[in-house]
């Protein structure tokens, strides 16, 4: 089952591409891989929560926050490559703006990591990090960023 099909078996649509909120592009390409940017949990132009993971935002809500950001970097892959080119995912990154006594970044991360699984099934599978850090842009709770490898054009 392609990707494409798989997302629509799980009842998701990609969204629009987030416009960048600086200077870059959402995705890049070089040889076999394609990497996004930093992806926010942007759902039609914003923020659904803002704050800090461990304060303002539970790690419930983080963790289903990074799945958008998962679902906002696959829209960027598609846009620049199309979903279906897409042979694995690679590295997953994970930043979790939290109190300093929060120490749950991996299980927020999780969120984006399944919906990968979700999708990709095996191809899906990536090596990752999941860090905690002070801010992010805009005071979003959680940023997402991939590395893919896609299919010889």
């Amino acid at each position: 089952m392609t990707p494409s099909a798989k997302l629509a078996e799980l009842g998701l649509t990609l969204p629009s591409v987030v416009p960048p909120v600086a200077a870059y592009i959402p995705a890049t390409q070089t040889g076999s891989l394609v990497y996004t940017s930093g992806q926010l949990p942007m759902v039609n132009g914003e923020l659904p929560s803002v704050g800090k993971v461990g304060a303002q935002v539970t790690a419930e809500q983080g963790k289903d926050l990074a799945r958008t950001c998962a679902l906002n970097a696959l829209a960027a892959i598609d846009a620049l490559v199309g979903l279906d080119n897409v042979v694995r995912v690679v590295k997953v990154v994970g930043f979790v703006a939290s109190t300093p006594e929060f120490t749950g970044q991996p299980g927020v991360v999780n969120g984006a990591s399944e919906l990968l699984g979700e999708v990709f099934g095996d191809a899906g599978r990536h090596a990752r990090s999941a860090v905690g850090v002070a801010a992010l842009p805009l005071d979003a709770p959680v940023e997402v960023e991939l590395i893919v490898e896609v299919a010889a054009s």
